[in-house]
């Protein structure tokens, strides 16, 4: 199974699962896909005010699975996920974003076995 097919199986899988750790992989490639449905949903908006409507159901719908693969990703830097309250502090997201694009622990933590950065091979 291909990497770019591999993330987004693994996200959707786990899309409420707040336990466990997520590599740098899984988190950023789950954001990068997020980036490019909303610019793209902005760009339709721009061009046919009404699928505003389509954005905020897409906005809503990916709340939870974003929340879930923020705090596993904390969760690989071995800290807990009430780090992501950061973001609500001005600034903070500046804190959270150096936790995102840390290397995780190496080995088992307090959060279970290291997240796989790949497939495994089959």
């Amino acid at each position: 199974m291909p990497l770019i097919t591999w993330w987004k199986v693994v996200v959707l899988e786990r899309f409420a699962q707040f336990t466990g750790r997520a590599g740098r992989a899984e988190y950023w490639w789950f954001y990068l896909a997020n980036l490019i449905v909303t610019a793209i949903l902005l760009l339709l908006i721009l061009a046919w005010t009404y699928l505003f409507v389509l954005a905020v159901i897409y906005g809503l719908a990916v709340i939870v699975p974003s929340i879930a693969v923020a705090i596993r990703r904390l969760h690989d830097t071995d800290r807990s996920g009430w780090w992501l309250l950061l973001g609500v502090i001005p600034l903070g997201f500046i804190v959270l974003v150096v936790f995102y694009v840390m290397e995780g622990t190496p080995g088992p933590n307090q959060y279970g076995p290291p997240a796989p950065s790949e497939p495994a091979q089959a």
